[in-house]
C-alpha cells in the first residue's frame, strides 16, 4: 500500500486527496478529501494575470495541504493545474509559492496535455461504474471552471477533445444580470453549442450508453436534482437520473437569482455566482445526448483527482 497526495488546481477551486493505493489492484482508500473555492483563474481570460488576491488565497491554501501531506504521512505528491498557472504573465510567481510549499517533495505544478487530463479524468471516474455495473460505452464529461473535457470509452480512453467552456469563463463572458438575461443566456449558449460541437468532431457521442458527468457543477445539480437540504457526496455519488429531471435542476438553478442559490442548503458559497454558467452548459450537454438516445446520466464524485492518486504508483519513485 502507498499513500500518496494529489492536488488539483482549477480555475474555480483547489482540492487535495490523501489516499492509500493498492499498487497491484488500483484500489483506492480516501484518507482526506477536501475542497476550497479559491478562483486562481478569476479575470486571466481578460486580463492575462493571475490576480494578486487570488494568488494568495491559493498558495496559502498551498501551504496547508503540504502540511496535511507532511502530517499524514503522504509518500508522494502530485500537483496537476490549470493552464493559467502556464499561461498568465505572473505565472513564475504562482509556480514558485507552489514549489516553496512542497519543496520537500519536489513538487511543481503541471499542466497536463489534454490528452493527459482526458486520461486522469476516465480513470479517476470509471473504476467505480464497472464495480457497481454501470454499463458503458461512457461519455465522461469533466465540467471545469475554464474548459470542460469530453471523454468515451469503456475500458480505456477511445476518444477525448477538450473545448474551452466552462461555469467561470461562461459567467464572465456572458452570465452577467442577476438572474441571467434571455439574450445572455442565448449568446452563452452559441458558444457552448459551437464547443460541443468541436468536441463532437472527434469523440463519437453515438452508441453511448451512459453519460457521465464529473466535478462540482455537476454535483450540485445532481443534489438539488435530488432535494437535497445539505451537501452529502455520499448520496450524490453515482446517482443515475433521467436526461429530463437533469434539465429540469439545470433550468431552475440557471434562472434563479444568487440569493436564492445562496439559499439552497448543498450550495457551497463559491458556487453561488457561477452554477447559472454550470448548469447550462451541462443543460446543452445532456440535452445533446439525449438527442442520440442516451436515457441514463450518472453523477460522479471520483474525477480528476482519482486520477492523479492513481497515477502515483504508475510512477518511478
Amino acid at each position: 500500500m502507498t499513500r500518496v497526495g494529489a492536488i488539483d488546481c482549477g480555475t474555480n477551486s483547489i482540492r487535495l486527496l490523501i489516499a492509500d493505493v493498492e499498487p497491484g489492484s488500483g484500489e483506492l482508500t480516501d484518507v482526506l478529501r477536501r475542497m476550497e473555492i479559491v478562483r486562481l483563474g478569476h479575470g486571466v481570460d481578460r486580463t492575462g494575470a493571475i490576480d494578486p488576491a487570488a494568488m494568495d488565497r491559493t498558495l496559502a491554501r498551498c501551504r496547508e495541504y503540504a502540511g496535511q501531506c507532511r502530517e499524514l504521512g503522504a509518500e508522494r505528491v502530485r500537483f496537476v493545474a490549470t493552464s493559467a498557472s502556464r499561461d498568465a504573465s505572473n505565472a513564475a510567481d504562482f509556480v514558485a509559492g507552489v514549489r516553496d510549499a512542497f519543496a520537500e517533495y519536489g513538487v511543481v505544478p503541471e499542466v497536463v496535455s489534454g490528452d493527459e487530463e482526458a486520461s486522469l479524468s476516465f480513470r479517476g471516474a470509471t473504476g467505480g461504474l464497472r464495480a457497481h455495473n454501470i454499463p458503458g460505452p461512457y461519455l465522461v464529461v469533466d465540467l471545469g471552471g475554464g474548459s470542460t473535457e469530453f471523454v468515451r470509452g469503456e475500458v480505456d480512453v477511445e476518444a477525448a477533445r477538450s473545448v474551452d467552456i466552462g461555469c467561470v469563463r461562461m459567467s464572465e463572458r456572458h452570465l452577467v444580470s442577476d438572474p441571467p438575461t434571455e439574450s445572455e443566456v442565448a449568446a452563452a449558449v452559441r458558444d457552448i453549442d459551437a464547443a460541443i460541437d468541436l468536441a463532437a468532431e472527434v469523440v463519437d457521442f453515438s452508441g453511448i450508453a451512459s453519460l457521465v458527468g464529473l466535478a462540482g457543477s455537476v454535483t450540485t445539480i445532481t443534489a438539488n436534482a435530488l432535494g437535497l437540504r445539505e451537501y452529502d457526496a455520499a448520496r450524490i455519488h453515482l446517482t443515475t437520473l433521467a436526461p429530463e429531471e437533469v434539465l429540469a435542476s439545470c433550468q431552475e438553478l440557471l434562472h434563479q437569482t444568487r440569493a436564492e442559490r445562496a439559499a439552497l442548503g448543498f450550495m457551497h458559497p463559491g458556487r453561488v455566482d457561477v452554477i447559472g454558467a454550470g448548469a447550462l452548459v451541462w443543460h446543452q450537454v445532456v440535452q445533446r445526448l439525449s438527442g442520440l438516445g442516451v436515457e441514463r446520466v450518472v453523477t460522479s464524485e471520483h474525477d480528476i483527482l482519482d486520477g492523479i492518486a492513481l497515477s502515483l504508483v504508475d510512477r518511478p519513485a
